[in-house]
């Protein structure tokens, strides 16, 4: 989520594979190194977005302007500052300044329900948003509440790479299904992610680790590391959403994507009943019990712990793939950062090879919006090559466009391991919908889990407490039209 929650986005099943073949063909090109990201700079937003105030005025309406945006206008951008930075929408703003003639007022922030929940409530909301992180306004919320802009016209204009294409047609397939509510896109999933575990390949090195594929070679690496006093594995207690990627990462590798569809699907037996679910916090449990937890880290912000990491006092810990542009002041040069897939159990549904991955920190528009022209103009241009080009070079990840990054373009090394265990993946891609389905169900398997890891709770209760979690969410109206196959 940037860096909490992430992330999404028809197209085949997200599940069953996300554009493994498309990711591949655009990433072979990419190296080791990127360009670093320049110094962060914030500013004020202002309160309304265009001149005029009414959302409906349009100008002139071209093949090269199909939303009718006029020149000399203003709009309102507000940015999740987290893992990515915002380097990179304050280049895209500038060269919209340049080449539509658009001003913007931009906001960096991670506070983003403080600063804009006043200004939805109000009816002057931004123009767009990056609704990520901690602190982000639930999607679901404000769908249900008739606040999101249902982003069919973006996805249905022209491409500005091609426009005999729509710009739908130029993505990765399945990257728009995160953003559905009742089968609506009414948010953009920018960032193709991944998300597994991450370790310090100097560190490895010189310790004689290997990359371990099952859990008990996991554990086995997670003693050593404590025998010589180093935490085992880390993750962000203050923020349980990540401990939860290993937990649900081991029940979907463990049951399929059946387990992972039930979860979904709010199935009866989602979590009690279930032998995948049993097993994977079971196995998370265990690295708790035996003491192979970093010191410390359950009481940590996620950047907190992180750095230690950084600083070689855990082995492992569990992020997506913004990590390496969050930690760029953090990790030493020689660090060589790397990213893994979650290891398997024993009788693992999927192979060890299998990852989570698909689209994450979503992008919003207001359905009261002071300028839609101009932000839906805006949000076209972010699929095209140039921007998603802008993006690579200045957060290191890539994005939901195909072929969306030049050649010319190298990432880092952290950046560049997730490119090859995609490539290693090929199709055996899965990825949750109930972070977006249903905000209150994902907060209360969080907080089971944050209980969890203090050793306040046993894996049979965290097991009775999601269940439950996904029996409230049954009843929700939109649990009728929200569902996978």
């Amino acid at each position: 989520m940037g860096s909490i929650p992430e992330e999404k986005h028809g197209s085949p099943t997200p599940g069953a594979g996300v554009g493994r073949r498309d990711l591949i063909k655009r990433s072979a090109a990419l190296g080791l190194v990127s360009v670093p990201a320049m110094g962060l700079l914030s500013a004020c937003a202002s309160g309304g977005g265009g001149d005029s105030g009414d959302n409906n005025a349009k100008g002139k309406t071209t093949k090269d302007n199909p939303f009718g945006v006029q020149k000399s206008g203003k709009l309102d951008v507000v940015i999740f500052k987290g893992g990515y930075g915002d380097d990179y929408a304050k280049a895209w703003e500038a060269d919209f300044q340049k080449k539509v003639g658009v001003t913007s007022s931009h906001t960096g922030t991670q506070e983003i329900t403080g600063k804009l929940q006043p200004r939805f409530n109000a009816g002057n909301p931004p123009d767009i948003v990056d609704d990520s992180g901690a602190q982000k306004i639930k999607i679901d919320v404000l769908y249900k509440n008739g606040q999101l802009l249902d982003l069919a016209e973006v996805l249905d204009a022209p491409s500005v790479d091609d426009p005999d294409k729509k710009v739908r047609d130029t993505l990765i397939p399945g990257t728009l299904d995160p953003g559905l509510q009742e089968g609506k896109v009414v948010a953009l999933n920018y960032i193709y992610t991944v998300w597994g575990l991450w370790y310090s390949g100097k560190l490895f090195k010189e310790k004689g680790w290997e990359e371990p594929k099952t859990w008990d070679d996991f554990l086995a690496l997670c003693k050593d590391a404590k025998s010589q006093g180093i935490g085992g594995l880390a993750h962000q207690g203050k923020y349980p959403y990540y401990i939860n990627v290993a937990i649900m990462d081991l029940i979907a590798k463990q049951g399929g994507l059946d387990a992972m569809k039930a979860i979904d699907n709010l199935d009866p037996k989602a979590f009690v009943g279930s032998d995948a679910a049993q097993a994977g916090v079971e196995a998370i449990y265990e690295v708790v019990e035996k003491g192979y937890l970093m010191p410390g880290t359950n009481g940590l912000t996620h950047t907190e712990s992180q750095t230690r990491w950084n600083q070689y006092k855990a082995a492992f810990i569990t992020c997506g793939s913004w990590l390496e542009n969050e930690q760029l002041k953090q990790t030493p040069p020689d660090f060589d950062m790397k990213f893994m897939p979650m290891p398997v159990l024993t009788g693992s549904a999927l192979p060890y090879e299998a990852i989570r991955a698909g689209s994450g920190e979503p992008f919003i528009i207001p359905a009261k919006a002071g300028n839609l022209p101009a932000a839906k103009e805006f949000m076209r241009r972010m699929l095209s090559r140039e921007w998603s080009t802008l993006f690579a070079k200045e957060a290191n990840s890539l994005t939901i466009l195909k072929d969306g990054v030049d050649p010319s373009v190298q990432l880092r090394p952290g950046t560049q391991s997730t490119v090859e265990v995609s490539k290693a993946a090929g199709d055996n891609t899965f990825r949750y919908l109930y972070t977006e389905w249903y905000s209150e169900m994902d907060t209360a398997i969080q907080n089971a889990s944050n209980e969890l890891m203090a050793k306040r709770i046993q894996p049979k209760e965290w097991l009775k407490r999601a269940q439950a979690a996904v029996d409230k969410a049954a009843k929700d109206p939109a649990a009728k039209k929200n569902h996978r196959d």
